[in-house]
């Protein structure tokens, strides 16, 4: 049975299918994810949404690339046999990935060019590339089903409304980029604004507030956490669970087992607290990846 915010955002796609329908029959459609030699997991969600899209049949092709493995990023176009392709970027915040590796590696722009033209014909074919998933507003619906769904999967003794809960939304961070943090900001504000949740707050790892300071910003005994990561690997699968107070023997030991990393809901410091999956690994991330081309697309009118 569909959680009633993905039966909701499942309604509001398909309608926004409806009024901005474009013909891609005759387009490609390239997803580039980071990829990662030490975390054979890091591509399966890029595998996974371009599945759900070539299922749909709405492109002539769809393929997948990577910046840290085969296909690489500057190779894949190589394989395209359509005269446009559309790129999105399989990416959570719009920074130095987003803004220079992958335009430079798909021939958007001379290489150390602090500026790249979103569309261009580069080996004969138009190239758009499209803004980054994770910046994108129906992000919001995404986070909302991923708190919505685990607390539903794990009621313990009941599944806790939103109203009872706190909810984090947990990331990376990082003092190099600003935009490391900066969707999630701006989910935390957009959420926050529903008033569905007793508050919601972001959870950083490298920086403040830190993952631990969870116990202490929340005023409810039920805290939902949702990573916001494409992947679930060492960040999502042991560092943030460790730092939320699981003994690394038992987080080691579950991996080792193939067992989730963190029970839910796992009661610590007298809270009770539900961890998610990454937000990558959710379905709806498909739409998410067709709105950004449906957006390009509509402001390129009537070249689409």
């Amino acid at each position: 049975m569909e959680s009633p915010c993905r039966s909701d955002y499942n309604r509001i796609s398909r309608k926004f299918f409806e009024v901005n329908s474009h013909d891609f029959s005759d387009s490609a459609l390239i997803v580039v994810g980071h990829g990662s030699t030490l975390n054979s997991e890091s591509s399966a969600p890029t595998y996974k949404h371009c599945d759900e899209i070539r299922r749909r049949r709405i492109f002539l092709q769809v393929l997948e690339s990577f910046w840290k493995l085969e296909p690489s990023i500057c190779g894949v176009t190589r394989g395209v046999s359509a005269g446009r392709a559309f790129v999105v970027p399989l990416f959570i915040s719009d920074g130095y990935f987003t803004q220079q590796v992958i335009p430079r590696e798909l021939g958007l722009c001379p290489a150390g060019a602090p500026e790249f033209s979103r569309t261009a014909i580069v080996d004969g074919r138009r190239i758009t590339y499209c803004e980054p998933v994770g910046t994108h507003s129906s992000m919001t619906r995404v986070i909302l089903s991923m708190a919505n769904e685990v607390v539903q999967k794990h009621p313990f003794p009941r599944a806790p409304k939103p109203s009872e809960s706190t909810l984090f939304i947990a990331g990376h961070g990082t003092g190099n980029n600003e935009n490391s943090r900066k969707s999630i900001e701006i989910q935390v504000e957009l959420i926050r604004a529903m008033n569905r949740y007793s508050n919601v707050f972001p959870l950083f790892m490298e920086e403040e507030p830190r993952i631990e300071r969870c116990y202490e910003m929340a005023l409810t005994r039920h805290l939902v956490i949702v990573p916001f990561f494409i992947s679930d690997g060492l960040h999502s699968y042991e560092d943030i669970p460790m730092m939320l107070g699981e003994p690394e023997k038992n987080v080691r030991e579950r991996l080792r087992l193939g067992q989730p990393t963190w029970p839910n809901p796992s009661e610590k410091r007298g809270k009770l607290v539900w961890y998610s999956a990454s937000i990558g690994d959710e379905p709806l991330i498909a739409d998410v990846i067709l709105n950004r081309v449906r957006e390009v697309c509509s402001s390129e009118e009537p070249t689409c």
